[in-house]
C-alpha cells in the first residue's frame, strides 16, 4: 500500500483526503475511492482538470507514495482578459492625474 492525498478546494472551503491504495493505483481510481465526490457534488469528473502536486496529469497516472492528486474548478474569468482590463483600468488612473 502506498499513503496519497487527494484535495478540493473551493472559495470557503478545502478538502485534504489521506488514503491508503495499492501500488499501480490510477489519479482516477484515487478520486473514487477517496469519497471526495459525495463530499462536492459540483465536482465533474469529466470537466475538471486534475493533477499531482500543481501539473495537470492524465486520469490514468499511476500513483507514488505520498503524491497529492489535486482537483482544479475551472477557471471564473479569462486570464487574459482580466490583465487586458487591469492594464486598462492603470491607463485611465494614470491619465486622470
Amino acid at each position: 500500500m502506498i499513503h496519497v492525498e487527494v484535495a478540493y478546494a473551493r472559495e470557503d472551503v478545502q478538502a485534504i483526503l489521506g488514503l491508503a491504495v495499492r501500488q499501480g493505483t490510477t489519479l482516477e481510481q484515487a478520486i473514487s475511492q477517496s469519497g471526495i465526490l459525495d463530499r462536492f457534488p459540483e465536482i465533474d469528473p469529466d470537466k475538471n482538470k486534475v493533477g499531482i502536486f500543481g501539473k495537470i496529469s492524465k486520469r490514468d497516472a499511476i500513483l507514488r507514495e505520498n503524491d497529492r492528486v489535486e482537483i482544479y474548478r475551472p477557471l471564473l474569468v479569462d486570464p487574459k482578459a482580466s490583465r487586458r482590463k487591469r492594464a486598462e483600468k492603470m491607463t485611465q488612473t494614470s491619465t486622470a492625474k
